[in-house]
């Protein structure tokens, strides 16, 4: 059997790509790809963390502007961070009731909900061979889930941060919207970073860039591509 290229990952999901085919809200056949993906990698040895966004149920102030909300910044990050926890909890019922030991662990403590997240815990958990869903961002307003993905990696010591989204990669323009939008196969961060390009925030860029941390960003709608991932293939766009 091929061995992985990665002993500990963190899978980071938009709450976007949770939502499917849906307007808002969860995709239970989303929910179900996704478990038999993460059954794949743990049948390779891999350590899994999970980082969630919420975006499908809560995006922030975009989300209370539509509202016609006038709403504080911090007051809208703190509801998108709960809908990450909603998200959490589904994806760990999922999971769980298909054989695969989960915890989720919250930055907002709810006790009766979650646990806290404890960075050694955490780390116990994953070398345990339970799977880690990390919750509510960083727990604090103005910073995104994916800064919060950026930072739990880092602190659990991953060895990468595999960005699972609606697109193949990473292209010049969105390619939804942009025919002629060409596909990275790699990038430097400081290209990310000078280009404007969407990978992630600017924070969490330059985190992974600060402490060597790749990312990989590719499609989570193509069956079997996290296994893909963590075997080494060339799928999609690796930023290092």
């Amino acid at each position: 059997m091929k061995k992985p290229v990665f002993k500990r990952i963190v899978l980071k999901v938009s709450g976007e790509a949770l939502q499917g085919a849906k307007a808002h809200g969860i995709d239970n056949n989303v929910l179900l790809a996704i478990c038999r993906q993460i059954r794949e990698i743990k049948q390779l040895g891999v350590e899994i963390a999970i980082v969630l966004g919420g975006g499908n149920i809560f995006r922030g102030q975009e989300n209370s502007a539509s509202l016609g909300l006038d709403m504080d910044r911090s007051v809208a990050d703190y509801m998108g961070m709960l809908a990450t926890v909603i998200n959490g909890l589904a994806l760990q019922n999922v999971l769980e009731k298909n054989k695969l030991p989960t915890r989720v662990m919250t930055a907002i403590e709810m006790q009766r909900v979650a646990e806290p997240y404890i960075r050694r815990r955490a780390i116990r958990h994953l070398e345990k061979g339970r799977v880690v869903i990390f919750v509510a961002g960083t727990g604090n307003p103005y910073f995104t889930t994916d800064t919060a993905a950026a930072l739990r990696a880092i602190e659990i010591h991953a060895d990468a941060i595999l960005k699972a989204t609606k697109v193949d990669g990473v292209y010049t323009a969105d390619p939804m919207k942009v025919k002629s939008a060409k596909k990275f196969s790699s990038l430097r961060y400081i290209e990310v970073l000078e280009k404007r390009l969407k990978v992630m925030d600017a924070t969490a860029i330059s985190l992974c860039m600060d402490n060597k941390l790749p990312i990989v960003v590719f499609s989570l709608n193509k069956t079997g591509n996290i296994k893909r991932v963590c075997l080494g293939e060339k799928i999609g766009t690796i930023v290092n």
